[in-house]
């Protein structure tokens, strides 16, 4: 397998394992509460950058990619077939949780859905368009801008690992009470596919919500972090100090 086969490969079981373990978390035990589905959520997401991220880059989040491609450290081509692993992979994880759900007594499709995003009805806190608008686009950009800081001049995957999952859980404890959380378009619409047409009515903003977050994200990145700054800074911080 040529390695562009095997970065490919490796979005769609990592988006899919993601999909698993934080989706699966929420759908099939949401005894554990909004604190135990972010966990789920960045414990996931840490555990697939030590092992995806020396393959891939370990992105799983369209967003992720788009901020990659507009910091140019991702041919443009390269990005669609990334996206495309991650919502097939999305999908496939989203299957699972379901033929495992189904199993259990009691259990609707219809009812119980399979995690999709959502506002107004669709919101347990109970909260509107505007607040899911507004947070997507905020955590989102906060996800992006940590991944394409940590990962700049330098090969970081152990020791961005950590702090990105840490970000992922703490996107979900802000908005899983507001819209259940995307700052993902791939996983939502891997949910939304499967649940049924109130989840796709509502679907678009959880597509072009977290891409603006990654577009605001890699603006901001290119501002604070010109061409040229991570490796002065890398080689800054390999030089010996002098005695004086």
């Amino acid at each position: 397998m040529n390695t562009a086969a095997r970065r490919l490969c490796a979005e769609f079981l990592g988006t899919a394992l993601l999909v698993v373990g934080g989706v699966g978390t929420a759908v099939l035990a949401p005894q554990v509460g909004p604190v135990g589905i972010a966990l789920a959520f960045g414990l996931s997401l840490l555990v697939l950058v030590y092992v995806l991220g020396p393959i891939s880059g370990c992105h799983l989040n369209p967003a992720v990619t788009l901020g990659m491609a507009l910091s140019r450290r991702l041919p443009m081509r390269e990005a669609v077939g990334y996206v495309i692993s991650q919502v097939v992979g999305a999908v496939v994880g989203v299957l699972v949780i379901l033929l495992i759900a189904a199993d259990r007594n009691g259990y609707r499709l219809a009812t119980d859905g399979v995690g999709a995003n959502g506002w107004g009805a669709q919101s347990s806190g109970g909260y509107g368009l505007r607040a899911a608008l507004v947070v997507e686009i905020v955590l989102t950009g906060l996800l992006v801008f940590t991944v394409l800081t940590l990962t700049a001049g330098t090969d970081l995957t152990a020791v961005a690992a950590l702090p990105i999952g840490f970000v992922l859980v703490l996107c979900h404890l802000i908005a899983i009470p507001i819209d259940g959380t995307s700052v993902n378009p791939a996983r939502s619409i891997g949910s939304a596919l499967l649940s049924g047409h109130v989840a796709l009515g509502q679907l678009w903003l959880f597509i072009a919500a977290p891409l603006v977050g990654a577009v605001l994200a890699a603006g901001a990145h290119r501002l604070l972090h010109p061409v040229g700054a991570d490796l002065e800074r890398a080689d800054a911080t390999a030089r010996p100090v002098r005695s004086r």
